[in-house]
């Protein structure tokens, strides 16, 4: 027998999840739109040589390529891919369409992307991405606004103890020219201490030491790293971090420094106040990043919510010149699956298809049933019509298994007289409406 599960790392979306999807990105959407972001879609496949060369070499070898078709499938060769992330494809959107876009471009962009990175609790193959991007201007209120708007989408959600983590692309690029590391090894250390948080102390120093071989010790910039993430998560937590990385750095690294306390300033007076942690040890691994990058961490969660920074040099590739840029983006997946862990689902978000269900008396009586359910659907009720004419109590019973508040039955009493009965199987009472009165009757008790 064919086997019937979904490619490995992809899922099957049943009715509920749906719906758990639509509400947060509802949330998400109405939260973008008050902060001015404009909605964009690019195209689920990209030229290869668009993605190629941008995530940095793990970023690689993860794009699921397309084999050429028709006479050149069989020279293995790919001329497309799917798409990695939302960001390279908005820096070729921008590349494209500059002359038609605003001097401040926001854009917000919700859609899949595709890895081909091996899959794990809360991590897939096919995963949504809901991305937010400011094109255009070097301020640090643009990241503000990145923080403060990641922040009001979670606390609508109903999440309380997330954090967001802020680092500089430039101060972790100070602090290993400060630690001896040569700029050949600096991406390939960044990627291996950006796993700090997710597989530990031992394995990352393993990594590191191999990496950098016995002509420099990581010991250094390991210790430093361990004792900052070691400080009390409290209110001069971040001013201890800027202390520490002023003493290590002193004038090497001060840009970055003043950078991010400017940045945890500026959030102090957004949603996003009292949430941001200074972490130097955070990377992100993309090496498009080129100054401040963030990452939501919530606890028991191997990996985050989500995460961003800026990258001022990545439209460059495809331009010719650099515009600058920032972004976030929140990772849906990660999200509905914390959120259904913990129940944070309103009851009504996975509730009912309907609520009426049409009962059918008899073949015969399959028009009045339509011209009701097409009544009761004009005036905003949700309707479901039950198929076959069947025993009214299985249709009640099909209705009550389905979470149906309330059937309708016409039988030939009520047509005579013009009436519905509809009967409300939460409370079990019965009562006899006029036709043109139902739409109402209904709503009035919906609205109990």
């Amino acid at each position: 027998m064919m086997g019937t599960q979904p490619a490995r790392g992809m899922r099957d979306f049943l009715p509920d999840d749906v719906r758990r999807r639509e509400y947060v990105v509802r949330i998400v959407r109405e939260v973008y739109d008050r902060y001015g972001f404009e909605p964009l879609e690019t195209p689920a496949v990209e030229n290869i040589d668009t993605l190629v060369g941008r995530y940095g070499e793990e970023g690689n070898k993860l794009i699921f390529k397309i084999l050429k078709r028709g006479e050149h499938e069989a020279s293995g060769q790919a001329d497309l891919a799917l798409r990695y992330d939302l960001t390279v494809p908005l820096a070729r959107v921008v590349a494209e369409h500059q002359a038609a876009l605003p001097k401040f471009f926001k854009r917000y962009q919700i859609q899949p992307v595709w890895r081909a990175e091996r899959p794990a609790r809360g991590r897939f193959r096919e995963f949504y991405q809901c991305d937010i991007d400011a094109i255009g201007s070097r301020s640090l209120m643009v990241e503000a606004e990145m923080c403060a708007a990641a922040s009001d989408v979670l606390s609508r959600l109903g999440f309380r103890d997330f954090t967001i983590r802020l680092n500089h692309r430039a101060l972790l690029a100070a602090m290993l020219r400060q630690a001896g590391i040569p700029e050949s090894k600096h991406a390939s250390v960044l990627v291996e201490l950006d796993k700090l948080d997710k597989v530990g102390e031992g394995t990352v120093r393993t990594a590191v030491a191999e990496l950098l071989g016995s002509v420099v010790p990581s010991d250094q910039i390991m210790a430093l790293f361990l004792r900052l993430g070691a400080l009390p998560a409290d209110s001069s937590r971040n001013d201890k971090v800027l202390g520490e990385m002023r003493a290590f750095l002193g004038e090497s690294g001060s840009a970055p420094v003043n950078e991010l306390a400017s940045l945890l300033q500026l959030t102090a007076s957004t949603p996003a106040a009292g949430r941001v942690r200074l972490d130097p040890s955070l990377a992100r691994g993309l090496s498009y990043y080129t100054g401040a990058i963030m990452e939501i961490a919530v606890p028991d969660l191997a990996g985050s919510l989500g995460g961003g920074g800026r990258y001022d040099n990545l439209i460059g590739t495809f331009l010719g010149r650099d515009i600058p840029a920032c972004g976030f983006s929140l990772g849906l997946e990660r999200i509905l699956f914390v959120m259904e862990e913990r129940k944070m689902f309103p009851d009504a978000v996975a509730g009912r298809n309907a609520d009426v269900m049409v009962t059918l008396w008899n073949d015969g009586s399959q028009t009045d049933a339509l011209a009701l359910a097409t009544s009761l659907r004009s005036a905003g009720v949700r309707v479901e019509v039950y198929p076959e004419a069947d025993k009214l109590g299985k249709q009640f019973k099909y209705a009550s298994s389905r979470g149906i508040p309330f059937v309708t039955v016409v039988g030939d009493d009520e047509k005579a007289a013009g009436t519905v009965s509809v009967k409300d199987l939460r409370s079990g009472t019965q009562e006899t409406v006029l036709n043109a009165d139902v739409a109402d009757f209904v709503s009035k008790r919906l609205a109990l």
